[in-house]
């Protein structure tokens, strides 16, 4: 299983900033050592790709570092040359995971699930949506009548993502977060289950089978981009949840059954993870991705 990472690529931020960037490598690291993981460092996405789900005059913006102080100030990370980077790289991972998804079954992104970036606009630690941008991409690689869901399961509304793709009859947005988070003014994705405060394992997994199966039954996909956000821990300082660790690998474990009993490639994103143990954040997405690796195995043996 191809794992596409970028956390060579640091952002320069201030000491205390609330975002953990350290993660990313602590994630690669965690991993590296696995002898049915390859990693591979991310290509960069490129402008024409970006505008796939971009408009120009903000993809100019990004790039020449033209960003007013307001709108690095929506996105939460000064400009950067780094920073232009580091998001170029961050969409052509997820694009590159699912190319790979659609020869090897399933393929991970390392970081990317940057949910919050609109067309035209940045925010909430998301620069450019890499889930749009990938889906966009299979779109012109596999045909306009490509099916793809998102499946986002990250803590927080997809709220961009759902702006972006609303009017695209093919591609299925389906958003589980909490009713009570960020952002407070929610979109419409063609899905949306609001959690209550405090959830639990048991009501967050009958609401996922749930979704599922509405999903399957209004658009049944050719291809899923998961967004596994380890944000729902109960653990998570931006999280307001309560799902234990056992909960959050039943969570991917569920998404993963689904899809291997509909035979459906998988690329897969680690979205956001604000633990107040980092390391708990790490153990959290490393399992989506040794996890995901049963998956792999599924899918390969149903192609033969």
């Amino acid at each position: 299983m191809k794992a596409f990472y970028t956390d060579h690529f640091v952002l320069p931020l201030p000491e205390g900033h609330r975002f953990p960037m350290q993660k990313y490598r602590l994630l690669r690291e965690a991993i590296a050592t696995h002898p049915q993981i390859n990693l591979v460092e991310a290509p960069l996405a490129s402008d024409t790709q970006l505008l796939y789900a971009h408009t120009p005059s903000y993809i100019q913006k990004v790039v020449a570092g033209e960003l007013s102080s307001q709108e690095q100030g929506a996105i939460g990370f000064p400009w950067s040359e780094r920073m232009v980077e580091r998001s170029k790289r961050s969409v052509g991972a997820s694009i590159a995971a699912c190319q790979s998804a659609l020869i090897d079954g399933v393929a991970v992104n390392l970081a990317g699930g940057t949910h919050h970036a609109y067309r035209d606009h940045g925010s909430g630690f998301c620069v450019f949506n890499d889930a749009a941008v990938a889906a966009r991409v299979l779109q012109k690689t596999q045909g306009s009548d490509f099916r793809i869901a998102i499946v986002d399961l990250d803590v927080h509304q997809g709220n961009g993502t759902a702006a972006i793709l609303k009017n695209d009859e093919r591609i299925f947005t389906l958003s589980l977060h909490g009713e009570n988070n960020f952002p407070f003014q929610k979109e419409e994705s063609n899905l949306d289950v609001a959690l209550p405060d405090g959830c639990s394992d048991a009501v967050y997994l009958d609401a996922l089978s749930n979704a599922l199966h509405v999903l399957k039954t209004q658009f049944d996909p050719q291809f899923i981009i998961y967004l596994a956000g380890a944000d729902p821990h109960e653990h998570d300082r931006l999280g307001k949840l309560s799902l234990t660790q056992e909960g959050m690998r039943e969570r991917d474990q569920q998404v993963y059954n689904w899809a291997a009993a509909n035979a459906l490639p998988v690329a897969i994103a680690m979205a956001g993870g604000y633990g107040k143990d980092i390391k708990l954040t790490v153990d959290i997405h490393a399992q989506t991705i040794r996890s995901a690796l049963c998956l792999d195995q599924s899918l390969n043996q149903s192609a033969r």
